[in-house]
């Protein structure tokens, strides 16, 4: 059975509308020791798509599930030769004015630490170190047999070695790299397996309906433990995955604050949320901080 993501949250309780003052947000990096959990929000003026804000790709797109991808032949060539049409687009994407400040407020000493949702390597584009990818990296592909781990580029090379001339037209791109593709014009692609022990290759990143490894989430738990407070940015926090950080932050007494134009699950946890782009509204913050971001 085809397993079908969270779409929405339907809020138990009224919340407050969104304000348009970043300057809790200002004050927060000020006091410094802020963790920064990033969702798909902060990569949309890149022109990667989110999951779940207006237009977003849930909408029309269910992306494929861990269970189908190791299940059958059929699916993974499906989504290999969507995610590899798609990774010639996701692969031009360049940082954007929220990952450049987000970049400039770790080089100033702000921040304790940098978790994202993203598997799109922009915070790391931009100049953002010690990164935890929650959810992987698109830039990596893993054996699900040996556990060999592989630069993504050597994969697109072998893809486009076994399928020359495969150039269909996507009617769009979605924000783990898949592109929109009809069955027809998967029908035929090769997938080609590891170099090294002849097993299936997997992208390097969590799939709807597989768990984020435990190592990863305990590492996330001791920066939320370790930080003065919480600032998310573009996440709806639909999912378990990253609300229980602002869980966690919020039970401890740690302030959350959100940058999100629209409500989220973790609205009712946040000492504010800002209803603003994220562009412009990180791009202010750096001003008042008296901080250029490059």
């Amino acid at each position: 059975m085809r397993m079908r993501p969270t779409l929405s949250w339907t809020p138990a309780e009224d919340l407050p509308p969104g304000s348009t003052d970043p300057e809790p947000v200002v004050d927060a990096l000020r006091s410094g020791g802020v963790l920064v959990l990033s969702g798909a929000g902060i990569s949309t003026e890149s022109g990667i798509p989110d999951y779940r804000g207006e237009g977003g790709s849930l909408s029309r797109h269910t992306p494929m599930t861990y269970q189908d991808f190791t299940a059958a032949p059929q699916a993974r060539r499906r989504y290999w030769a969507r995610s590899h049409l798609g990774w010639r687009t996701f692969g031009r994407a360049r940082p954007n004015a929220g990952h450049r400040a987000v970049a400039a407020f770790g080089r100033h000493g702000l921040l304790s630490g940098v978790v994202t949702q993203n598997v799109d390597g922009l915070h790391q584009a931009a100049g953002s170190e010690d990164v935890v990818e929650l959810h992987g990296s698109l830039a990596r592909v893993v054996c699900l047999s040996c556990g060999a781990c592989t630069p993504r580029r050597e994969l697109a090379v072998r893809l486009e070695e076994a399928n020359p001339g495969f150039e269909p037209v996507a009617a769009g791109i979605n924000p783990d790299g898949d592109a929109d593709l009809t069955d027809d014009q998967v029908a035929g692609f090769r997938v080609v397996p590891c170099t090294a022990c002849g097993g299936i290759l997997k992208p390097d990143v969590v799939f709807f309906g597989e768990s984020v490894p435990p190592q990863r989430v305990e590492h996330c738990r001791e920066l939320v433990r370790a930080a003065t407070s919480l600032l998310v940015l573009g996440s709806s926090l639909t999912v378990m995955s990253g609300l229980r950080f602002v869980r966690q932050a919020a039970l401890a007494g740690k302030p959350v604050l959100i940058v999100n134009r629209d409500q989220t699950r973790g609205d009712q946890h946040a000492l504010t949320r800002i209803s603003l782009p994220l562009g412009s509204a990180l791009s202010s913050v750096s001003l008042r901080l008296g901080i250029p971001v490059d």
